[in-house]
């Protein structure tokens, strides 16, 4: 059986301008949602991950299929007017960031492009590209507004997590490298908060010095899993989790104390249980092991408390710019009743609040409602509801009580809306639906939909999250075509 496998392994596609270990040279046409540049060989798809768009590289094919293959980039013989020297220093050997070898503004711009590649390929939808030729084809188009980008792209991000291991000089942390659960040690990350990395240098530092083992994947042994760091940007408190194989810490008390002295800034230290052989980065027990259970910190005028585990948004600069926009598509005049589905810890719900007459939010997971209804106690928002739920079990449900939205706002995961809260949607017949989005492709699929339905997409805004990464979040507004 065995020899049969690495038979077919090895055969060759017959067919194909090209087999493994080939060299060619190619031009790079385009970007593919994962950063590889898509260039072609007689035809032939070639992904090659660090090239880019306009480039002209020599490459060695490495992997080969009926429609496309992977090649490795050897050589660039004509350069992009976009190619930068990435600053980060593991950069090629870490697989946080995948664009860091692209100018800033070239980011912004395939962002752009990649939305508007999603709505006229996957959702079949009528897109202004400036090529239009008469009133017809722009009347009813959607237009994509530039990228919303960052001043400073960069030490962004206000969480850290960071894997834990061992050398022989002690613990080490940082990043996976690419396709693997090698650690690669980590002093610094060009897009973390400067205080997040001081804080895990710290705790491994202090760790190694008292002893403190690391968990080994293999094995199942050792204590320390993983350092998560939370920065509150508007307040500077700082939280940290440390993720543990059981509840036992040796030398608990000369960690924390070491630990408080080293970081004044630290409000909240706690520990999380995770005894499971998983690589799910949180166990199901929380403690606070010294200081507060929460850190506070605002977007705009609003304040949250961030527990150790709640989601909150890791770029706050950018955040408050997408809020904002969702709150400018929404088109509140004070009077509206307002629904957001998949409202988390209400960060956009308590936005509408403070423009809406009524906002109900709902969300699928308990934890995140509780945390909702104490932000919105926190803010003293009195009109906004919160409840536990799928969307499209419950909204159909809020209807029969007589609760009709002006406005639907969605926020879904990256698979997209159910295709029954798409539906309650249409049923619903708001004025407006806002569309957050952080995916292209489920974005355009689901626009589509709504489309069909009697709705037209008037505008839609790519917002940059997370600057020299793939990911592009979008903000969508749709209007209800009258009858």
């Amino acid at each position: 059986m065995r020899s049969k496998g690495r038979a077919r392994e090895s055969a060759t596609i017959e067919g194909l301008p090209v087999s493994k270990n080939d060299e060619t040279v190619i031009e790079i046409i385009g970007m593919n949602h994962d950063g590889e540049g898509v260039g072609r060989a007689d035809g032939y798809t070639l992904f090659v991950q660090g090239a880019l768009p306009g480039e002209t590289v020599r490459v060695r094919v490495m992997k080969t299929k009926k429609q496309y293959g992977y090649a490795k980039l050897l050589e660039i013989v004509k350069a992009s007017p976009d190619r930068v020297s990435a600053p980060c220093p593991i950069y090629d050997q870490c697989g946080g960031c995948q664009i860091q070898h692209m100018s800033y503004a070239g980011q912004l711009a395939w962002k752009r492009q990649l939305v508007i590649d999603n709505l006229q390929r996957i959702g079949k939808l009528n897109v202004l590209t400036g090529d239009e030729t008469n009133e017809e084809d722009t009347e009813h188009a959607i237009r994509v507004l530039p990228t919303m980008g960052m001043d400073e792209p960069w030490r962004y991000r206000n969480k850290a997590q960071v894997p834990i291991g061992v050398t022989e000089g002690g613990l080490v942390g940082g990043f996976y490298a690419k396709g693997s659960h090698r650690i690669i040690d980590m002093e610094t990350c060009l897009i973390q908060h400067e205080h997040n990395d001081e804080v895990v240098a710290k705790v491994k530092e202090i760790g190694s010095h008292l002893g403190i083992s690391a968990y080994n994947e293999e094995t199942g042994r050792g204590l320390l899993r993983h350092v998560v760091v939370k920065k509150a940007f508007c307040t500077g408190e700082m939280m940290l989790v440390l993720v543990t194989n059981g509840r036992d810490i040796q030398h608990k008390d000369e960690w924390i104390g070491s630990i408080r002295e080293a970081i004044p800034q630290v409000a909240s230290i706690c520990q999380n249980v995770n005894k499971k052989q998983t690589n799910v980065i949180f166990g199901d027990e929380t403690r606070v092991l010294w200081g507060r259970d929460v850190i506070y910190d605002f977007i705009g005028d609003v304040q949250f408390a961030i527990s150790p585990r709640s989601f909150y948004q890791v770029n706050p600069v950018q955040t408050e710019v997408l809020y904002g926009k969702t709150v400018e598509y929404a088109g509140l005049s004070g009077k509206e009743t307002v629904i957001d589905a998949y409202c988390g810890i209400g960060t956009i719900s308590l936005f509408l609040a403070q423009h809406a007459d009524q906002v109900y939010g709902v969300e699928i997971v308990p934890e995140a409602i509780e945390d909702a209804r104490s932000n919105a106690m926190l803010n003293e928002m009195k009109n906004v509801k919160f409840e536990v739920g799928a969307s499209e079990d419950v909204i159909p449900r809020w209807k029969e009580q007589g609760i009709e939205a002006d406005v639907i706002v969605v926020d879904p995961p990256r698979k997209g809306c159910d295709p029954r809260l798409l539906d309650t949607i249409l049923e619903m017949k708001p004025e407006r639906v806002v569309y957050v989005s952080c995916n292209p492709s489920t974005l355009a699929r689901d626009l589509r939909v709504l489309e069909d339905g009697g709705y037209r997409t008037v505008e839609v805004t790519p917002v940059d999250m997370f600057p020299h990464t793939v990911h592009v979040e979008s903000v969508a507004m749709l209007v209800r075509i009258k009858e």
